[in-house]
């Protein structure tokens, strides 16, 4: 044969360690199930939020769930597996919680790359990376710069990369995790909105390093959870189209502040921070035909990566009742989140001739709050390397007459960005030119380009974890770092002057700077750091205090073991 049929598997598994005892046995009964009925001889299935969204709790999962995945009859002839579980939580610079699970047939000649040799090794019969997997070195795995959204709270969103010979045919497996729409309030403002400026910011990030890192650059596949949401105003404007707007406002806690739609009798349409619900919900996203024209994001990238149709239903946001296998919650516009994308040179190494199957895993079942996307193709034997510009590429991709690459991935983000590879064991830093013009408005700059920055959304620096769809009544003590808008920063400034002595003859300088330190979460006097040279005049504090500047000055504090980035809210009183 000419081929080998492969399966290409994403799965967001948050939800179902969060429920070991029902909504994990039968994810994993299905996954099973599937597989049994589909002649395949390679499977990559790629997971976010390993452990689930309380992984402090429900990461001991993780291993049972690996383990029934191994010891299976149905994967009994994969005799050669490898598995990378980012488990390790309590690494805060590195943890993705993203998990890519490999299972080659005994039939297939299969080798992985290892990066740090820059070599093809052959695969032991089951290699399992678990717990800290920075070392490994035929993976190579990253977490998005915290300096790419300095408003925000550090997330765990980030991407991991193998690299594959399969019967001489080479390609890479990217398993990504974007970040998702923290409030429909902001998400419906506008389009694109903030959330899917800083999905394209961070894609284009991880597509434009690989095209431009020292390894060759070979057809890809690239699939995960990329939180890609539909057009959320366009979405509401159809769906209210003759209705009565109204605001419910709550002046104590504008979570629960929400706007409703409704006709002369009835509320048609409820829209809060997390609340996205019709009066016919189920019927309405359950024919998602009129939903596609509103999904958007991928137009972004049509000229560097492909996909296959979208004969599927929307893969988020499901009911994880196991009696609700079929309905959404009422909490986001339903949207195809989870995605199998590729390359355009990647299309040169799959067989045309044989059917593309492209789907939701478990339409039937409930599977958690998204469901499994797969991707089944028959891969073409003895590709060899298919170069990313080759002659059936776009005309933006296409290979000029000399032998340089200068396709469209080359210029996808050109401002200044210090990449730090994360093994332990050879980390090397590569820089991208300082000076360089960029064809996208949406990107952030690093600290060093003095501009404006586009916060992440108007009301999520001041939430607990804007990158975190966790459940608001979560236990202190396993709650993340905290973002302070600057209303809170000011207050505590202004709560620090006051209790100050009020006498101000013997002083003559009435500034004060606090520090947001993102890995401590503590507030407090910036004694230790070096206070910025704008002299300011004083005057007696009393009752009435009056702000002529309050600004934010980002810097980053340098250590030999990490790079901790900080805010600086300097108010000065003049």
């Amino acid at each position: 044969m000419d081929s080998v049929p492969i399966l290409l598997v994403t799965a967001n598994v948050g939800s179902i360690f969060d429920d070991p005892t029902d909504l994990l046995k039968i994810w994993i009964a299905e996954f099973l199930s599937k597989i049994s009925n589909m002649d395949v001889k390679f499977i990559a299935v790629h997971c976010q939020e390993v452990g689930g969204k309380k992984y402090e709790k429900s990461m001991k999962h993780v291993d049972s769930f690996v383990k029934t995945l191994l010891n299976s009859n149905e994967l009994k002839s994969f005799n050669k597996v490898c598995v990378f579980l980012d488990e390790d939580f309590s690494s805060v610079q590195h943890f993705t919680a993203l998990g890519s699970l490999y299972f080659v047939h005994e039939t297939v000649d299969a080798s992985i790359w290892n990066f740090k040799e820059s070599k093809f090794v052959p695969l032991a019969e089951k290699q399992v990376y678990s717990g800290n997997i920075e070392a490994v070195p035929i993976k190579e795995k990253a977490k998005f710069p915290q300096h790419f959204f300095p408003e925000c709270k550090w997330s765990r969103k980030g991407y991991m990369r193998t690299r594959w010979s399969i019967f001489g045919t080479i390609f890479d497996l990217i398993n990504i995790h974007l970040f998702h729409d923290a409030s429909n309030l902001v998400a419906m403002t506008t389009y694109p909105s903030v959330y899917s400026k800083n999905r394209k910011y961070a894609l284009e990030h991880t597509l434009q390093r690989f095209h431009n890192d020292q390894y060759e650059n070979v057809p890809y596949f690239v699939f995960g959870d990329f939180n890609f949401r539909t057009d959320t105003k366009g979405v509401i404007n159809k769906l209210t189209d003759g209705l009565i707007k109204s605001r419910i406002q709550n002046t104590k806690n504008n979570d629960q502040t929400k706007l409703q739609y409704t006709n002369e009798e009835n509320v048609i349409l409820s829209i809060g921070k997390k609340e996205f619900s019709h009066s016919d919900h189920e019927n309405m996203f359950l024919d998602y035909n009129w939903l596609r024209s509103f999904d958007k994001e991928i137009d972004a990238f049509k000229d560097i990566l492909a996909e296959f149709p979208l004969v599927f239903a929307p893969s988020y946001p499901f009911e994880e009742q196991v009696s609700k296998a079929n309905s959404y919650m009422p909490t986001r516009c339903p949207a195809w989140c989870d995605r199998v994308l590729l390359s355009h040179s990647a299309k040169e190494i799959i067989k045309v001739d044989h059917p593309v199957e492209y789907g939701l895993l478990g339409p039937n079942t409930c599977m958690g709050d998204h469901k499994p996307v797969y991707l089944k193709l028959k891969l073409a034997k003895d590709a060899g390397i298919v170069r990313c510009c080759g002659d059936s590429a776009p005309p933006l991709l296409r290979l000029p007459s000399d032998d340089k690459c200068r396709c469209f991935c080359r210029t996808l983000v050109t401002v200044p960005i210090n990449i730090i590879d994360t093994s332990d064991d050879y980390l090397t830093e590569k820089s991208i030119p300082e000076v360089a013009t960029t064809n996208s408005k949406y990107l952030q700059p690093s600290a060093r380009v003095q501009t404006t920055l586009e916060p992440y959304t108007p009301e999520s620096s001041a939430s607990r974890s804007p990158f975190s769809e966790e459940n608001d009544s979560e236990e202190p003590e396993v709650q993340r770092r905290t973002s302070f808008c600057p209303a809170q920063l000011k207050n505590k400034l202004e709560n620090i002057l006051l209790s100050s002595d009020g006498d101000s003859n013997n002083s003559s300088l009435a500034r004060r700077s606090v520090i947001v330190d993102e890995s401590t979460d503590r507030i407090g006097d910036s004694s230790n750091v070096r206070s910025r040279a704008n002299s300011t005049k004083t005057r007696t504090l009393g009752s009435n205090i009056e702000y002529k500047r309050f600004n934010f000055i980002r810097f980053k504090k340098k250590s030999r073991k990490k790079n901790i980035s900080c805010i600086e809210a300097v108010c000065a009183i003049a």
